[in-house]
Order: structure tokens, then sequence, then C-alpha cells
């Protein structure tokens, strides 16, 4: 039954009709902005409600608020996972829904609650964001994200395989994989969604840390509904039930 569930899933995407029309290319000196913004995954029942957010190149922003609350929702939309949004949504200057796919995935790195790896080893997962980095600028974007150490720890250090769905990996340490593809893709907008839920206060602390530091040149916004990501956040936007509060 799970597999006939996929399956329809899949086939449903196929059949997708390919994306035409969308020729924009974002500003990576741009900020993200949104205005007016609606957004529902049925037509009766909206999810926001009328949002007007700002995300400046060089900050740091955080989405807080209590689970179902509409900040998940709102990373889809800036990510393009969501369509069928009302109002206006620009990335880099351009309304996403004229942006290239290939373009925002360019341009916009997600990091969500699940990072999903694949079979195959450390490397080879990280790499995915990356194919062209070397192994310094691996073992670099893995300092970043708190994983390094506990790498070296494997019988084979980035070599080793993950297994299936990365199965042989605790949540948290997928998660910190997740986080060090993010670094290591080096986009110039990095959303990231419940990237800490599974994480030690340790393991939280330097990855924040890392997060504060690449907002120099990036735009970084953060969903989240731990009090600790507020403190290290510039600006700090509160969701309650699809709006601003």
């Amino acid at each position: 039954m799970n597999g006939m569930a996929a399956s329809d899933k899949i086939f449903k995407l196929l059949d997708l009709p390919e994306a035409t029309g969308k020729t924009a290319e974002p500003d990576a000196d741009c900020a993200i902005r949104c205005r007016d913004l609606h957004f529902g995954y049925t037509e009766e029942k909206e999810t926001l409600h009328g949002l007007n957010l700002e995300f400046p190149r060089g900050s740091f922003t955080a989405l807080v608020g209590e689970s179902g609350c509409g900040k998940s929702t709102i990373a889809a939309v800036l990510t393009g996972r969501a369509a069928g949004y009302t109002g206006s949504v620009t990335i880099g200057g351009r309304e996403l829904s004229t942006v290239k796919e290939s373009a925002l995935l360019q341009n916009v790195t997600l990091v969500s609650l699940g990072s999903h790896l694949f079979k195959g080893t450390v490397a080879d997962n990280l790499r995915i964001a990356n194919r062209n980095a070397t192994h310094e600028q691996v073992i670099e974007a893995c300092k970043k994200a708190s994983i390094h150490d506990f790498i070296m720890t494997l019988p084979q250090g980035y070599d080793t395989p993950v297994g299936e769905l990365g199965s042989t990996l605790s949540g948290g340490e997928r998660q910190r994989l997740g986080a060090a593809r993010a670094f290591l893709h080096d986009a110039p907008h990095i959303l990231l969604d419940e990237p800490t839920s599974n994480l030690d206060s340790l393991n939280e602390a330097v990855i924040l840390k890392s997060l504060a530091e690449e907002r120099r040149d990036k735009t970084v916004v953060l969903v989240s509904h731990r009090a600790s990501t507020m403190r290290i956040a510039d600006r700090t936007y509160s969701v309650e039930n699809g709006r601003m509060s």
C-alpha cells in the first residue's frame, strides 16, 4: 500500500507540464520581500493571510511561532515548493513566479527538518551540494556544521557509507550533515526550517554561530520554535495563525 501511494505521487509529478515562461535570473545582492502574501494548500482554507516581510541581504532573520502557525509554509513558498500564492514574492529583485528553477536552486539553499541522505559515502552525500568542492572545502563546511569531529570517528572517515536513507546515522547527525551541505553550497540566500530541532545546545550553538558569520554577504532566514534562535538573529518575526504578530 505504501508503494502504491508513492507511485501515485510519482506519476502525478511526471504528468505535470513542463514549466515555461520562467526566464528571470535573481540578483544575489537584493533582498527577499513578500508583499500582501496569501497562500492556501486548498481553495477552502487559507494558511497565510496577507503577510508583509523583508529579509535584507547581510541579515539573519528568525521566524518563530508555535507548531502549525505557518512558519514552514512561508519557507515552502520562498523556495518555490508551494506554488499558487497571491500577492508578491521577490527573490533577488525578481518575482518568484518568473524565476527559472535552475536559477532558484543556484541562489537559494533550503535546510529542512529532515535531511535526505542517499546510499553512498558521507563525502558523496555532502558533494550533492557542490560537485566541484575540494576535500578542504568539504571539511570546512563540516566544521561549521559541528559534524567534522564525529565524521573522523567513523571507520573510514569521509569515505564511510551512510546506508540507505542514512540509516546508520541518528537524526541529529543527519541534520548536521544537512547544515554542512548548506555551507558547502554557498548560495546567496539560505533558508533553514527547524535545522537544529534534534541537536543538543552545544551543537546548536556552533551552527548558529556559523550562520551568524555567514550573514555578512548572504540572506539567512531561520524558521524555529526555539527561543535560542531569537537571541542570535538580527530581527525576529513572530508568526501566529498565518499572520504576523
